[in-house]
């Protein structure tokens, strides 16, 4: 998928748009489309959007346009997504301990 994404931008020019910056914006909007799918829409109105094959579509479209931004920002600047993903990981398990947190949805700053 990196090299289909590296692609489809070198044979369009447009590198040099793919500034950390740049990048980081696109894939802050691409996310708040996701949103903007699901504002105002209560839990059953959203479990049907996921039936809707049209709307289904329109979701997978914007979540595959989040994808394709991250994954531009890590083929560019040499992140490796999957190390990137294990230390994180690793992180959020110290600071959300399963004997402090689990059933929670707090901040573990709220649970020390």
């Amino acid at each position: 998928m990196k090299d289909h994404v590296q692609e489809h931008c070198e044979e369009r020019d447009w590198c040099q748009f793919h500034n950390p910056k740049d990048l980081a914006i696109g894939l802050s909007i691409e996310t708040s489309e996701i949103l903007e799918i699901f504002r105002f829409k209560s839990v059953e109105e959203i479990e049907e959007m996921f039936i809707d094959e049209i709307k289904r579509e329109e979701i997978e479209d914007e979540v595959a346009d989040v994808l394709f931004f991250l994954m531009r920002f890590a083929q560019k600047f040499d992140i490796d997504l999957a190390d990137a993903f294990d230390r994180k990981s690793k992180k959020s398990k110290e600071k959300y301990p399963v004997e402090k947190c689990k059933g929670l949805n707090k901040k573990y700053t709220e649970y020390e």
